[in-house]
């Protein structure tokens, strides 16, 4: 196949290596790190980039999309005559974990915990994964969220900007394939200079793997038709689907 990948750049090492090893052909773009902050301008930037593929004369096979929900960046992205593949998951470190089940055990209770990675470290000016609470919804009631967005999905946003665990811990996703790098020692030593717990967890390149290799099973992938938009569910099972 030939195929367009449109990613954040907090995800540029682990693209390359996928894509270096993939029997596809896939053409690659990237996003800079602090477009995060501003979900509107990032959304237009995707958009914009995904129009642009659909103008090319090379014909995408589909357009894959390297982020998450990402605070409702990706919301009502669509591609207007070619599939568009985004996988099921609210930021980047279900990504970087490899699956939603890793998520939930290492975050399901500490939500809002600080944590980095290569492209974190490597990418920006922020070392650190960071949560824009007016954004997200932080400055916002129970009851504004509930009407927003329903009563069961206003408890997955509230339990997320408002977790019942505050732990002083730096938390450093290490992919086993660019441990080499040493980057963990060194998030450790800024941890430690900072009085925090430094902990290391595995990262999995799986989904990126799969996204890339055209594996794109329905619980772990949104595969959109032309003309079907992203839209947001909130949870921890589908997290996005199509409309």
């Amino acid at each position: 196949m030939r195929l367009k990948l449109i990613s954040c750049e907090v995800f540029l090492r682990e693209v390359c290596f996928t894509v270096a090893r993939s029997l596809h052909i896939v053409d690659l773009e990237f996003t800079p790190k602090g477009a995060h902050d501003k979900p509107d301008f990032l959304r237009g930037l995707i958009q914009d980039k995904i129009n642009q593929a659909e103008k090319s004369e090379i014909g995408y096979d589909a357009i894959l999309l390297g982020f998450g929900l990402c605070g409702n960046s990706t919301l009502g992205l669509k591609a207007r005559k070619t599939p568009l593949v985004i996988p099921r998951a609210h930021d980047c470190c279900t990504i970087f974990l490899g699956s939603k089940e890793k998520f939930i055990e290492y975050f399901g209770n500490r939500l809002s915990s600080e944590w980095t990675s290569v492209g974190y470290l490597e990418r920006g000016e922020s070392y650190f994964r960071e949560l824009d609470n007016d954004i997200l919804g932080n400055n916002r009631s129970y009851q504004e969220l509930v009407e927003q967005y329903g009563e069961e999905n206003a408890k997955y946003v509230w339990e997320t900007l408002h977790p019942n665990i505050g732990i002083n811990k730096v938390i450093y996703i290490e992919v086993p394939e660019f441990a080499s790098l040493g980057y963990a020692k060194i998030v450790e030593e800024e941890a430690r200079k900072e009085g925090k717990e430094f902990e290391k967890i595995a990262g999995d390149m799986r989904l990126i793997e799969n996204l890339v290799n055209g594996d794109w099973n329905e619980e772990e992938f949104l595969v959109l038709k032309p003309g079907e938009e992203i839209r947001a569910v909130y949870d921890h099972d589908l997290v996005v689907t199509s409309g």
